[in-house]
C-alpha cells in the first residue's frame, strides 16, 4: 500500500515547485517539506532570513536525499529579486510549475489614525506587494513553458498553478489591524483577477486563507498570542491549526488533483468565518 501511494504522490508533482517565506518552521518551511514527501524533487526555496533558510534546508536535503534544492535568501519586496530569483530556478532546472507564495509579516497592534504610513508600507510590501511581484515572475515563466501531463488522461494538461497565502482576516476583519486584512484581502483580489487572466494559458491561480496558525509569528511574541486568542476560542474547533495543516491545502490546489479549481479562496481556519 505504501508503494502505491507513493507513486500517486510522483505523479501529481512530477515538476518543479517554488515556495516563498520558506524559513524555518512556518507554512512555508511547512509547504517545502511537504512538497518533499510527496516525491516532488525539484524545490527552489526563498526568505529573507539567511539562518532560518538554512534550516529549512538542511531539514529537507536530510529527510529526503533525493531532492533537489535550490535556496537563495532575499526579499520578496525588493524590486528585481522575484525576477532574479525565478531566472536562477529555471536556470537550474528549466521551468517552474508550482508555485506556493507564503513570504508574510504581522502588522502593529493599532488603529488607522495611529498607523504611521511607515508602517502601512512595511507591511504591504511585504504582504501584497512582494505576492504580486513573485507571483508575476511566476506567471511570466509558466506561459511560455510547456504543459505538463495531468496524474489522470482525462483531465487537461497544466501549464503551471500558483497558491498565494492570503488569511482569514482577508475575508473578516479583527480591531487593530487594518494594514494587514487590507494586505491579505488585496491578495484574494489579485488572486481572483489572475485566476481569470491566465485561464487560457492552462494556469491555475489559488489562495489559501488560514486561521490562527501556530507559527513563530504567533507564538513568539505574548501580545500578538494575547490578540488572537479570542479568535481560537471562538471557532468551533477552538484551537489553533499548524502549518502542515495548511501545506496540505496549499499541495492539493497545487496539483491536478484540482484541476477544475480555480480563483478559490480556500479558508482553512477550524471553522472561524462560520461563526
Amino acid at each position: 500500500m505504501k508503494k502505491c501511494s507513493m507513486a500517486l504522490f510522483k505523479s501529481l508533482f512530477p515538476g518543479v515547485a517554488v515556495v516563498t517565506g520558506a524559513g524555518g518552521t512556518g507554512i512555508g518551511a511547512a509547504v517545502a517539506r511537504a512538497f518533499a514527501a510527496a516525491g516532488c524533487e525539484k524545490i527552489a526555496i526563498t526568505d529573507v532570513n539567511p539562518s532560518t533558510l538554512e534550516q529549512t534546508q538542511r531539514a529537507v536535503t536530510s529527510d529526503y536525499p533525493n531532492v533537489q534544492l535550490l535556496a537563495r535568501a532575499g526579499s520578496v519586496a525588493e524590486d528585481h529579486f522575484a525576477q532574479s530569483f525565478i531566472d536562477q530556478i529555471v536556470h537550474k532546472f528549466g521551468r517552474v510549475d508550482y508555485a506556493v507564495n507564503c513570504a508574510g509579516v504581522l502588522g502593529l497592534p493599532m488603529r488607522s489614525d495611529e498607523t504611521s504610513i511607515e508602517e502601512f508600507d512595511r507591511v504591504n510590501n511585504i504582504n501584497y506587494r512582494g505576492c504580486w511581484l513573485s507571483s508575476r515572475a511566476q506567471l511570466k515563466q509558466m506561459v511560455i513553458q510547456k504543459a505538463l501531463p495531468s496524474h489522470d488522461p482525462r483531465r487537461p494538461l497544466q501549464r503551471g498553478a500558483v497558491v498565494n497565502i492570503a488569511s482569514q482576516l482577508g475575508i473578516v476583519s479583527r480591531p487593530n489591524a487594518p494594514a494587514y486584512c487590507a494586505s491579505k484581502s488585496a491578495i484574494i483580489g489579485l488572486t481572483r483577477a489572475d485566476a481569470i487572466d491566465y485561464s487560457k494559458d492552462g494556469i491555475r491561480v489559488n489562495c489559501v486563507c488560514p486561521g490562527v496558525i501556530a507559527t513563530p509569528l504567533v507564538m513568539e511574541k505574548k501580545e500578538v498570542r494575547d490578540a488572537i486568542t479570542p479568535a481560537v476560542n471562538t471557532a468551533p474547533m477552538k484551537r489553533m491549526g499548524t502549518p502542515e495543516e495548511v501545506a496540505d491545502v496549499a499541495l492539493f490546489l497545487c496539483s491536478t488533483q484540482a484541476s477544475f479549481v480555480q480563483g478559490h479562496a480556500m479558508v482553512v481556519d477550524g471553522g472561524y468565518i462560520t461563526v
